[in-house]
């Protein structure tokens, strides 16, 4: 295995994180062991921070880091940010009260994370479970305002200076538009509050879909 960033590897062109809870999977990905350690294999195709992995961009997770993931869904990303801030914390919002009993069950498992069931939109509302501010906002939903929600929850959440991370999905936003336009627009909404540090599309894991990686130099509310 060759760790490619903080505790994320790869070993013939596949993703790995090593498992934190060894002898199960999340979601029916492989399982190796190399050298006594066990990794479970990421699959791009099935997510977003694991498909701009691919495409050479440096997530930046730390291991004691504590993000707000906005759009959590059943935990399979969540899943391998759990192998990669192994000694942080996640707070993983998600709106379906019907997928959020799979992220339930995953944090049953796993003690860093946190599931919230709640709305992405209203962040004051989960302001009594987020403790404090946090190092990364990750956002993946597939909403037309996707980014006035990143903006409102860094705002409210995200240190100066953290780390914002945003996979955005053009058809959510524009069915009838160029989708190079959407991603220009999305950015000039969040030109004021983030530095774009690095950004690519998801193809060919994901289409029509922007993952951009920022920095906060907003002021806090």
């Amino acid at each position: 295995m060759e760790e490619i960033q903080n505790r994320i590897f790869e070993r013939g062109q596949k993703l790995y994180t090593i498992n934190a809870n060894p002898g199960e999977t999340v979601y029916g990905e492989n399982l190796r062991t190399d050298d006594n350690t066990e990794y479970r294999n990421w699959h791009p195709s099935r997510s977003k921070a694991g498909a701009a992995i691919m495409n050479q961009v440096e997530l930046g997770l730390n291991p004691d880091d504590e993000v707000l993931y906005l759009g959590a869904a059943s935990g399979t990303t969540v899943s391998h940010f759990s192998d990669i801030v192994k000694g942080g914390f996640i707070y993983g919002v998600e709106y379906s009260d019907t997928v959020v009993r799979d992220l339930v069950n995953l944090a049953e498992e796993r003690k860093n994370i946190a599931p919230i069931l709640g709305d992405a939109r209203k962040p004051e509302d989960y302001s009594d479970l987020v403790l404090g501010q946090v190092d990364v906002v990750f956002q993946d939903i597939s909403q037309s305002d996707q980014p006035e929600i990143f903006l409102k929850n860094a705002e409210k959440y995200l240190k100066e200076d953290g780390l914002g991370l945003l996979a955005v999905k053009a058809h959510s936003i524009s069915t009838s538009r160029d989708e190079d336009e959407v991603f220009d627009e999305v950015k000039e909404k969040l030109k004021d509050k983030f530095k774009i540090l690095d950004q690519t599309k998801l193809e060919p894991y994901e289409k029509s879909h922007l993952f951009l990686k920022m920095r906060f130099k907003g002021e806090k509310q």
